[in-house]
């Protein structure tokens, strides 16, 4: 017999797309029974009936189910293989490059990518594409206003350089902004971009079940050019990389195997 819970996902799925399934069952439900018991539901139906009739609490609900932290140059030295090692090694000839920030929640990764473009590869032309499930956080990415700890591991010159100071918070400049495009996206159920040449997507996918990593990243696999990068966090290490057609190219970095 389906319990309380497997009643709600199979409901939150039929009615908004999104397939609690696919996340670790024991943390998720944890962290949805803590903020349905602080709204002051008892049970998944009447959360459910809550959640489909406010959008605010439907907001809510989205947020809980994503995992918004993130920051700029998070783990500093991966930052520096991308800048010396992987930019050089998938740059093309034209120096056009298509870039996909994935799950890329508040927007500090994407910015982060182009600020690193701008520095040290000016004659690349970049286009960004930044996506997340939650409008909410989007809006916040499309604001690109910071407070200090957030920019803790950007070098000062470049935080001097990029972001406007005004007060206690620090504004990404709009030379940055004008490069990403912010859009809502589904990793589990969305067509994915093609022919991109370096995905970001970086402590998110602990959090999804064995089977829906595989799904993940296979598609990022196909939405990658012949020689693109998929860029992952540091505690996301893919064991068999051959299985979804990608090598090692260094740590955390795995590069799309040449087709023979």
């Amino acid at each position: 017999m389906r319990d309380d819970y497997q009643l709600f996902t199979e409901k939150v799925y039929a009615k908004f797309r999104i397939d609690l399934q696919q996340y670790k069952e024991a943390q998720m439900k944890r962290r949805l029974t803590s903020l349905r018991d602080k709204r002051g539901y008892h049970d998944f139906a009447s959360y459910f009936e809550a959640i489909n009739n406010e959008r605010e609490l439907l907001n809510e609900f989205i947020d809980r189910i994503t995992i918004n932290v993130s920051e700029f140059y998070r783990n500093p030295k991966r930052w520096e293989v991308l800048r010396d090692i992987v930019i050089p090694t998938i740059k093309s000839n034209n120096n056009q490059m298509f870039i996909w920030s994935a799950a890329c929640s508040t927007g500090e990764e994407p910015y982060s990518i182009s600020i690193l473009l701008k520095e040290y590869f000016p004659e690349i032309n970049a286009k960004i594409l930044a996506t997340d499930i939650d409008e909410k956080v989007l809006e916040k990415a499309r604001q690109g206003i910071y407070n200090e700890q957030a920019l803790k591991e950007l070098p000062s010159d470049l935080k001097q350089k990029y972001f406007k100071q005004n007060g206690i918070t620090y504004e990404v400049d709009s030379s940055i902004k004008r490069q990403i495009n912010f859009k809502k996206h589904n990793l589990l159920e969305d067509n994915y971009p093609e022919q991109v040449d370096l995905i970001i997507c970086r402590n998110v996918l602990i959090y999804f079940t064995d089977s829906a990593k595989d799904k993940i990243y296979q598609n990022f696999s196909e939405s990658l050019t012949s020689k693109g990068v998929l860029f992952v966090g540091s505690t996301e290490q893919i064991f068999s990389p051959n299985k979804y057609g990608l090598e090692l190219l260094d740590t955390f970095f795995y590069q799309k195997l040449n087709q023979p």
